[in-house]
């Protein structure tokens, strides 16, 4: 097949909230000489250097949908999701059998179990796809995945999810990624809120945020988490973890939700997901996790920013 005959072949890939990990994850798509489709984003540095790499822009996910053969999703919250699908311009409008939609957003699984079964019933396929690390390997192209997805459509997708994804685990049936990624931050935002209490009470019996670095730094206890959370901790790097406050508090409520349907018993998440609903009421939701540390120690009577 020649070079030209393989690029027609690609299916059209379409992408919808291209913001600071879906920037990275749509440019490498295009990189990788896959036809990207985006739709207008409110911040337009990041659409006007796609359109740059080569991708064209629509105003609807129905027109998307009318143009592609598969659509990521990487928007905030399940109500987007919700409106990107059903809305009066939503993809389900469009009519498009085949189309495949895959969300990367972290997402209710409640909510996404119900569009799954819209999605089937309007002839199209769906596979949840959310994502772990940071904006960084978003750039990189090698962001981690756990994806929900029937095994026929896990593997017509496949190829594209390794454009930017490096470690890409297919857990089974639609839902389980979301399920999955709701788990994984449960244990991230635990580390949080963890680790800035842990501080808060070293701080308030004489040690030195330094000197608990300097142990837990070096020893078994530590982690990537813990590598990220830290460095802002300790050199006050703002940017060190871009994943705000009202974004954790949204999670810790989806699986609080998601327990709640298990009829599981989730007393410590309750403890976590009440320490960034208390920082987020205090007018401080658009923060970053690590900065958890600065609230909790105020909370103990001590400067939160402790240089």
């Amino acid at each position: 097949m020649k070079r030209e005959e393989f690029e027609m072949a690609k299916p059209v890939i379409g992408f919808i909230g291209v913001g600071l990990m879906g920037h990275g994850m749509a440019k490498n798509i295009v990189e990788k000489g896959y036809p990207l489709v985006i739709m207008g984003h409110r911040n337009r540095e990041p659409v006007e250097d796609l359109l740059k790499r080569g991708a064209t822009e629509v105003k609807t996910p129905r027109e998307m949908a009318e143009q592609c053969d598969i659509i990521h999703l990487c928007v905030s919250a399940s109500p987007q999701v919700e409106e990107v699908i059903r809305g009066e311009s939503g993809i389900l409008s469009s009519g498009k059998k085949g189309l495949t939609v895959i969300d990367c957003s972290t997402s209710d699984p409640v909510s996404t179990l119900q569009i799954a079964a819209d999605l089937k019933a309007a002839g199209m396929d769906f596979a949840d796809a959310p994502l772990s690390r940071t904006p960084k390997e978003a750039e990189a192209g090698t962001l981690d995945t756990m994806v929900g997805a029937a095994p026929e459509t896990f593997e017509r997708i496949k190829p594209v999810l390794e454009c930017w994804a490096k470690v890409i685990v297919h857990l089974g049936e639609v839902g389980l990624g979301h399920k999955m990624k709701l788990v994984n931050n449960f244990i991230s935002m635990g580390y949080a809120v963890l680790y800035s209490e842990a501080l808060a009470i070293a701080r308030r019996s004489g040690l030195t945020v330094e000197q608990v670095h300097s142990v837990v730094g070096q020893g078994r206890m530590a982690n990537g988490f813990y590598e990220t959370f830290m460095k802002y901790a300790v050199e006050r790097d703002e940017n060190a973890h871009k994943f705000t406050i009202t974004n954790a508090h949204k999670d810790m409520r989806y699986l609080a939700n998601m327990a709640n349907s298990a009829g599981a018993v989730n007393a410590i998440q309750s403890v976590v997901k009440n320490a960034f609903a208390a920082m987020e009421a205090s007018g401080q939701g658009e923060r970053h996790v690590p900065m958890l540390s600065d609230f909790i120690a105020e909370m103990n009577g001590l400067p939160g920013d402790w240089r």
